[in-house]
Parts: structure tokens; sequence; C-alpha cells
């Protein structure tokens, strides 16, 4: 697993979204600023995340986003998954995205891998938005 810019960059937007009081919105541009995000770039992961119902938007002068359900419910392995998909080292081993792929050949090269796919994803199950605050 390697996470890509914009996963990175989701990860600080929930995260800046989580320390923020309950029931209020934050502009595209204050988060970009804050994060040190590009604003377009943002506004894609942020569509992105509304999609996926992680965010709820408001338009107008006071609008922006906000987080639709508790930092505590928001884990790292679901963001993760959703922008870049698999936490295996390689789709042979993943739950989620298995295809095949030449290594499975080697049993015990796939046990270590399947390990090491457990203990990313275990840690990263466990670990929430709110955990990040």
């Amino acid at each position: 697993m390697k996470l890509t810019a914009r996963t990175e960059y989701a990860l600080l937007a929930l995260i800046y979204l989580g320390r923020q009081p309950t029931g209020s919105y934050v502009s595209r541009d204050t988060m970009a600023r804050e994060q040190g995000i590009p604003p377009k770039f943002l506004e894609q992961i942020l569509l992105a995340l509304r999609r996926a119902r992680y965010l709820r938007s408001s338009k107008g002068h006071r609008g922006g986003y906000q987080l639709a359900k508790p930092a505590e419910q928001i884990t790292l392995a679901e963001i993760v998954r959703l922008l870049d998909g698999a936490l295996a080292p390689t789709d042979s081993v993943s739950r989620y995205f298995y295809e095949p792929t030449p290594i499975e050949r080697e049993r015990k090269l796939v046990r270590v891998l399947r390990e090491v796919r457990d203990n990313v994803s275990r840690i990263m199950e466990a670990a929430t938005i709110a955990d990040m605050r």
C-alpha cells in the first residue's frame, strides 16, 4: 500500500473538518489555505468524499463542508480504500480487490504478504479521524 497525494490530502481535509465545532461549515478555500492543499485539487477530493457520504456541503455566504458522520465513525482504512483501493501490498492477497498475480505460485511469500495485509488492515481499521485530532 502506498498512499497517493489524493488520499493524503483527503485525510488532511477530514482531520481538519473533524477539529471544527459541531455544525460549522468550512469553505474549500479556508481548508486549502490552512492545510496547504491546491484548491482545485481539493475541490475534486471534497466532491468524491461528498458523493461517498463522508461530507455534506452547504452553499452560500456561510456555506462550505462539514463531516456527514461523526469523526469516530470514519476509519482511515475506509478512506484509503475509497480513494486508493486495496490496503494489501499486492492484488493477489487483497480481500476486497483480489486479482491473480504471479507470486501466487509461492505459498510462503503469499503467507507473508497476507500477514502484512492483515497487520496494516488491523491498524488502519482501528484508527479513526477522531483519533487524529
